[in-house]
């Protein structure tokens, strides 16, 4: 199987198919795919001007929307180091047990749905790698109120996630769905809070 780099070959390759060209770079996406797989390519297709069903795209834009995603990719590689390199100390001194954080890190190995979109459409629009940025320093930070990425305070808990977690905190501004450890106690509660009013308002 292919990895990440030697796609990203194959993309470049001036003598390709751009037909291939364009599969290959769909193919990255199972690699490395921050908002999962369609949201991920929806947002390269919209930020660089490629039709999503076009076989046979601009070679340009192409390459253009391969270099966001391996800007994004070095990135998360770079935290990922990080992250193992505490690990790997925490260990040393004792303690073997991974907290909330390192459970939301589990999920996201490999930088598949890092910020995960549940709804396909709807995800920031912003470069891949200066979501990520936020999302890390947000990982890095205390807990706050709002969206790390967007920061907006319009977050609602959803029951019904396509992927582990089933349910969590989903931000209705830029669509991600919020790692837990980034909100204080009071962000969720208010979260779970607008699910509640929501199905209330339902039944009524």
């Amino acid at each position: 199987m292919a990895g990440f780099r030697s796609l990203a070959r194959q993309v470049r390759d001036p003598r390709g198919d751009l037909a291939l060209r364009r599969y290959s770079l769909r193919k990255c996406l199972e690699r490395f795919a921050p908002y999962g797989h369609r949201a991920t390519w929806d947002h390269l297709c919209a930020r660089h001007g490629i039709e999503p069903e076009d076989r046979a795209p601009d070679p340009g834009r192409l390459i253009r929307a391969l270099e966001e995603l391996e800007e994004a990719r070095a990135v998360w590689l770079a935290y990922e180091t990080g992250f193992a390199e505490r690990r790997r100390r925490e260990k040393h001194d004792g303690l073997r047990r991974p907290g909330a954080f390192d459970d939301w890190h589990r999920r996201t190995w490999g930088g598949y749905g890092i910020a995960h979109c549940d709804d396909p459409g709807v995800h920031p629009s912003a470069p891949l790698a200066e979501v990520l940025g936020r999302l890390i320093a947000a990982l890095g930070a205390k807990p706050g109120a709002g969206c790390p990425v967007c920061t907006g305070t319009g977050i609602v808990w959803r029951q019904d996630l396509d992927r582990e977690p089933w349910a969590g905190p989903v931000c209705t501004g830029c669509g991600i769905v919020v790692p837990r450890p980034v909100l204080t106690a009071g962000a969720l509660t208010r979260a779970r809070g607008a699910l509640t009013r929501k199905l209330t308002a339902s039944a009524a």
